[in-house]
């Protein structure tokens, strides 16, 4: 009797830490915290604002980098493609002992939905912002008929790139742009990217280059005519800037050499 009440407490043991994270995972926002899965990461959720995970939403890749504000500590919680969910502990340190996490497939606490139920054929998911659309465009509507601010200006052959509104909103950061042409030629747009930097560019080993994803355009045109201007917003997942990173735009002409990078 006493061999099968210590089995029993045994097994309930198991069950009870097979559904507690598996480990602690330390980050700060001076420097990009890594983490590999071994599958394609579909989803990442932290429990607190100021813990951030950011991964590719419109390509799914093995990696997502994790950084954090000083505050109480959190969790993480993340599905890969393939159904298996992983758990973490996140908390701030000002000293990080390890920046790359390589997660292994035992490491999962389970799976999305139970091996048991037959699985049905797959159907793409209709955009997770899908049902914010009319709140990104009343925002970006507010914040262009608002008053503006100079954060950065670049001006390069007649062409000027302004970055006027970083706003916080919810799980989104807007960016208010103005682009004006004054180069004598109308300017039409390739593509304007944004991207966040770590390190320095002249030490090509620790500088790195990570291009954001947009989740919403609102008035962006394809081209600025000569003499005018335009203003439109741009949004984007929340993301934190650490003390050595940089908020990139780059701004491509579509039949031109023209360039001008924020």
């Amino acid at each position: 009797m006493k061999t099968y009440i210590t089995l029993l407490i045994l097994i309930y043991s198991m069950s009870i830490s097979a559904q507690q994270p598996l480990d602690t995972i330390y980050a700060n926002d001076q420097k990009n915290v890594a983490l590999f899965f071994p599958n394609p990461i579909r989803q990442g959720i932290t429990g607190a604002s100021h813990f951030v995970f950011t991964y590719n939403r419109e390509k799914e890749q093995y990696f997502g980098l994790l950084q954090a504000k000083p505050g109480t500590e959190s969790n993480l919680l993340t599905v890969t493609n393939d159904g298996k969910v992983y758990s973490y502990i996140l908390k701030y340190s000002e000293k990080l002992t390890k920046l790359n996490y390589f997660i292994d497939k035992n490491e999962s606490i389970g799976s999305e939905q139970p091996e048991h139920i037959k699985q049905k054929p797959v159907v793409a998911p209709l955009n997770e912002y899908a049902n914010r659309i009319t709140h990104f465009q009343k925002m970006s509507e507010y914040l262009l008929s608002s008053s503006f601010e100079n954060i950065a200006t670049k001006r390069k052959k007649g062409i000027k790139v302004q970055l006027q509104k970083m706003v916080y909103d919810a799980s989104e950061v807007y960016l208010v742009i103005e682009i004006k042409n004054r180069s004598g030629i109308d300017f039409e747009i390739d593509y304007l990217n944004v991207y966040r930097t770590n390190g320095n560019n002249k030490r090509k080993a620790s500088y790195q280059r990570l291009r954001q994803e947009v989740i919403y355009r609102y008035k962006i045109p394809e081209a600025i005519e000569n003499g005018q201007s335009q203003r439109f917003v741009y949004v984007l997942p929340k993301f934190v800037l650490g003390d050595n990173e940089k908020l990139i735009l780059e701004l491509k002409e579509i039949n031109g050499s023209r360039k001008i990078i924020l």
